[in-house]
């Protein structure tokens, strides 16, 4: 139940507190410079590798008043500890040219891997920069540099980061459990291509706090085998606002589930609360609730779309199968649509949308004098309270 969402995170979330540490291992006593020019790479792996290698809450700093030019790098576990910082204060470039990653995981530049009850803290002047304008010039889902990754990774805590000009996406989570994510400011330009905030996928128990995130792409993404998400008090825009999905490509068999969205407000984003299907996918969506939400010139505010198809791709031929989209909440959503059509609810043909329940929506034209008008498409549910623009549910 995503009501219950924050209640069954609280118990791990209090555990969760940056440590003094006297085991400290800082970049430049292992040979980082910090002028933003000299490759500083090495320093930071043999740092990271004493700081995974001490099992007694050990710290790496990367200090204040340096900028550090790092190449992709993994720094992976299993670690000897369970209570691992990472004390981002100074800043860390990625190198500007996409011929660094010669040989390498393009999708990769600073990537944590098999690290259990990591802590990544930033400072005011911290800052990981993605250099990301000759990715953008590429553009390819191909060629994506991500700024943070972590893999299989549990009992993580990240806040206070700051990113900027991420080639792809900014943070991605793969097969993690256990995530509490607070005060993060995500930034990259409304047209840079494939700039996702934050993508989650294969992971489960998130809480998403007090945020930040202005984007090219959808400022948080949640895709296939996520479940137990809590997103609360995030600033979205520019961004293709906060989507599940998209599910379902080629075919593909998907759950998604007990997803909490919450104190959203949207800025002149291209979408608001979206969950997005390709057609011919299958499986369950279920649990969904967006409330509290406001929207400021926002394009498509409330869309389900299960006929999604990537631009620049072919859209798969028609099938009569798709995922099931059942129980998904809209609860307190107000502000402007840029859109005439504000509630846009196209569901597949084959399987309907189910259980769709539309409370307390107040929705206007950001035209003075315009109106707005919802549509459907094979959706059942109720309507509750004040809905404006009319529900068209079934």
């Amino acid at each position: 139940d995503p009501f219950t969402i924050l209640c069954i995170l609280s118990f791990f979330l209090t555990t969760f507190n940056v440590v003094s540490s006297n085991n400290t291992y800082d970049v430049i006593n292992y040979g980082a410079i910090g002028d933003g020019n000299t490759d500083d790479t090495l320093a930071f792996v043999k740092a990271w590798s004493d700081t995974c290698k001490d099992p007694d809450t050990p710290t790496m700093i990367i200090p204040d008043g340096k900028t550090f030019l790092v190449h992709p790098i993994n720094l992976a576990g299993p670690c000897e500890s369970t209570n691992i910082n990472v004390q981002v204060s100074g800043k860390i470039v990625a190198p500007d040219d996409p011929k660094a990653w010669k040989g390498l995981d393009f999708g990769k530049w600073l990537v944590f891997q098999q690290v259990d009850g990591l802590i990544v803290a930033g400072t005011d002047d911290s800052l990981l920069d993605g250099s990301g304008q000759a990715w953008w010039d590429i553009s390819c889902k191909k060629n994506p540099g991500k700024i943070l990754g972590f893999e299989s990774c549990n009992n993580i805590n990240m806040r206070g980061i700051r990113t900027v000009q991420s080639g792809g996406i900014h943070v991605r989570f793969h097969g993690c459990q256990q995530a509490e994510l607070e005060s993060l400011n995500l930034q990259s330009p409304g047209d840079s291509p494939n700039t996702d905030g934050i993508h989650i996928s294969h992971s489960k128990s998130f809480f998403i706090n007090n945020s930040i995130i202005g984007t090219g792409d959808d400022c948080i993404s949640i895709v296939d085998r996520s479940y137990n998400i809590n997103i609360t008090y995030i600033n979205c825009g520019p961004g293709h606002g906060i989507s599940i999905g998209s599910l379902g490509e080629d075919g593909e068999a998907v759950d998604v589930h007990n997803i909490a969205i919450s104190q959203i407000n949207f800025y002149n984003t291209t979408n608001g609360a979206r969950i997005k299907t390709w057609p011919g996918g299958n499986g369950l969506v279920q649990n969904v609730e967006f409330s509290n939400i406001i929207f400021n010139e926002v394009a498509n505010p409330i869309i389900i779309n299960q006929y999604y198809s990537d631009s620049g791709k072919s859209p798969p031929p028609a099938s009569n199968v798709g995922v099931h989209i059942d129980k998904v909440q809209y609860y307190g959503l107000n502000g402007t649509s840029k859109s005439v059509v504000a509630i846009d609810l196209n569901c597949s043909n084959y399987v309907p949308c189910t259980n769709i329940i539309l409370e307390n929506i107040e929705l206007i034209s950001a035209t003075p004098g315009e109106k707005v008008d919802s549509s459907c498409n094979n959706a059942f549910g109720s309507a509750k309270g004040v809905v404006e623009p009319n529900s068209c549910l079934r």
